[in-house]
């Protein structure tokens, strides 16, 4: 389906929980947030019905995020459905990592297809620092089960922090070496508890190739501009919401855990889903399709949504 701009939408980000069980201080107030009333969120049910009528109106793609998705209970049953939805034809799923050793064999033989790992530090201290409550040795705990599992080409997602991990950018580039890894520096963007932050913390993607000449450009992938060290089996991906945004290319709308509707990350409009079916639900989607917004407004203000990121889905 087109929206308003002419652009084609075909790919789902379905919040699935905001809780989550570290505190990055990026993401989440220190005290966390409130455990909602189940009643308040969306069941597996309507999680399953929701996304198969986004495939109906045209959606290809799902991701699942959260908060932390792996905190859900039933995640693994909600993929063996969501894999079982006529025309789907990617399910993915981001996540901290902590909980793939229990998880990510059971999350591979329901069909998932990919997963993208948080990972913004290299250092324990630093690890423990951001999340609050994380363990780095969790995380990579995780990365090998997913490989062992039978997870390809995984994706790690480094939000780019000025005077916290800019001076490990050549650590994560050079991981890439030897790992058929992408790991994916992401701007920090002014919303949520950050956006008071210092400017210098918001460093632009670009700081990567200042730092790394020696990566060469390859095909992009998605919002990902990619490069390659000379000889690495991985590759190194650039997001740049802020400094070179893709809202012309924008091709995704969110569902939040609580059944909003969001056509930008960053806008105030939502439309809610909760409580409707059949042609009613169809309808609402494809109204949040057309009226998507054509762009954000970061590089003038910070995000003019009320929400948390973990409140959104990252």
């Amino acid at each position: 389906m087109l929206d308003g701009c002419g652009r084609t939408i075909d790919y789902l980000r379905l919040s699935v929980t905001d809780l989550c069980n570290y505190r990055c201080r990026y993401c989440m107030p220190l005290e966390g947030v409130a455990k909602r009333d189940h009643r308040d969120m969306l069941s597996l049910e309507e999680l399953a019905e929701i996304a198969e009528t986004c495939v109906r109106c045209g959606v290809k793609k799902i991701r699942l995020t959260g908060g932390e998705p792996l905190v859900r209970r039933g995640i693994v049953e909600l993929c063996r459905q969501l894999r079982a939805i006529p025309g789907l034809e990617e399910l993915c799923l981001t996540t901290n990592g902590s909980l793939l050793p229990q998880l990510a064999a059971p999350l591979r033989e329901a069909g998932l297809d990919r997963l993208n790992i948080s990972l913004d530090t290299l250092r324990p201290d630093r690890f423990s620092e951001m999340t609050r409550l994380g363990n780095l040795s969790e995380v990579f705990s995780g990365i090998r089960a997913a490989e062992n599992a039978g997870f390809r080409d995984l994706k790690f997602d480094t939000v780019l922090i000025g005077g916290f991990n800019d001076d490990e950018i050549g650590d994560f580039v050079n991981l890439t070496q030897e790992h058929p890894w992408e790991v994916r520096f992401i701007e920090l963007m002014p919303m949520g508890p950050c956006a008071a932050w210092d400017k210098s913390c918001f460093l632009p993607g670009d700081t990567v190739l200042k730092r790394i000449p020696t990566l060469q450009q390859i095909a992009s992938r998605g919002v990902a501009r990619r490069y390659q060290l000379p000889g690495a089996v991985g590759t190194v991906g650039l997001i740049s919401p802020v400094n070179h945004d893709f809202c012309a290319q924008c091709r995704r709308i969110r569902v939040t855990s609580d059944g909003k509707l969001k056509g930008c990350l960053h806008s105030r409009e939502e439309i809610n889903l909760r409580g409707l079916h059949g042609p009613a639900l169809e309808d609402a989607i494809r109204q949040g399709i057309l009226h998507k917004p054509e762009r954000h407004h970061l590089a003038e203000r910070r995000s003019d949504t009320p929400r948390n990121m973990n409140q959104i889905g990252g």
